[in-house]
């Protein structure tokens, strides 16, 4: 498997975390994280980072590189990313990327250079003004009659990406759909395997996402979310839109009881996974390993490795 790297992506509370860290002890593998919320510093329990304890000594990258304060790109992600996985195979390290989010995997692998165009400011404040006064829904609709494809990727809240894929047409003339299109004639950068958890009865996965947050307010959420919501920063931040967060925001300011908001953070979890297993459904390239069918996910990846 030299210069081989393998992809553990899929919904939020799967089961990436435990199943790839047990495949890194067996295969003398590093994780590299495939997590655009786990990248800030402080946001512990809402993201759902393994704690050392659960690391058992496996070498995570990627994790805490970004102050909450700070924007953090896909261009970024994929810079050092690729440095992670360089460096690891150097080392005689077998890299794991493991996350669920896909347009951070897709960058990485594949040679997607549209995240370096340069930007046009007056076009992207011209869009933001819109978004903020118009709504965001009259953005998507209008990138969905250009870019169809791409706007049924993305969530009305999404507005960071629905902005910077308008921006990338009325910019260069192309849409994302296209560029991604252009780049996959170009060789991956790396020879990959790329696994998708996933359990055959939705209500598996459902369940799992309820247990996770009230496991995470056991935790101590309420008070991380609490922090993070009245940090100055929070509102210009990309912290604003991360699930685990923004929910708890009517609690505190008197608008519903606590039961309510987990209620609707638990709502906004099942939703993610949904639009999460969405996206990689579209993958072609993608294997998918139902994990309440499998005796032993982890032997069905190596035996996939073996064979790819």
């Amino acid at each position: 498997m030299k210069n081989k790297i393998l992809i553990i992506a899929g919904p939020t509370a799967v089961g990436k975390t435990a199943l790839s860290i047990n495949l890194a002890k067996r295969l003398n593998g590093e994780i590299i994280s495939a997590d655009s919320m786990q990248v800030y510093k402080g946001l512990d329990i809402g993201t759902a980072k393994p704690s050392l304890l659960e690391m058992q000594g496996v070498k995570h990258h990627m994790i805490d590189v970004c102050e909450p304060a700070h924007k953090f790109s896909v261009a970024q992600y994929v810079n050092l990313a690729t440095t992670c996985v360089d460096d690891a195979l150097s080392r005689g390290k077998f890299p794991i990327i493991v996350g669920g989010t896909g347009l951070y995997i897709d960058n990485l692998i594949y040679n997607n250079d549209f995240g370096e165009m340069s930007v046009d400011y007056e076009i992207r404040d011209k869009l933001t003004q819109r978004a903020n006064s118009e709504g965001n829904s009259v953005l998507l609709s209008e990138l969905q009659k250009i870019d169809g494809e791409y706007a049924s990727k993305l969530h009305v809240n999404d507005k960071k990406r629905i902005i910077h894929a308008l921006e990338i047409f009325y910019t260069t003339g192309k849409t994302q759909t296209e560029l991604i299109k252009e780049s996959r004639t170009k060789p991956p950068k790396f020879d990959f395997l790329y696994v998708v958890l996933d359990f055959s009865n939705r209500d598996i996965l459902y369940s799992r996402i309820n247990t996770r947050v009230d496991i995470m307010m056991e935790q101590g959420l309420l008070d991380e979310a609490k922090r993070i919501i009245s940090s100055p920063w929070y509102k210009d931040s990309t912290c604003s839109q991360a699930i685990g967060y923004k929910e708890f925001e009517p609690y505190f300011n008197g608008e519903k009881d606590l039961s309510e908001c987990v209620e609707l953070l638990k709502q906004h979890s099942r939703n993610y996974a949904k639009r999460q297993l969405t996206w990689f459904r579209h993958k072609e390239e993608a294997n998918f390993v139902l994990t309440d069918k499998s005796s032993s996910p982890e032997s069905d990846i190596i035996n996939l490795l073996k064979n790819n």
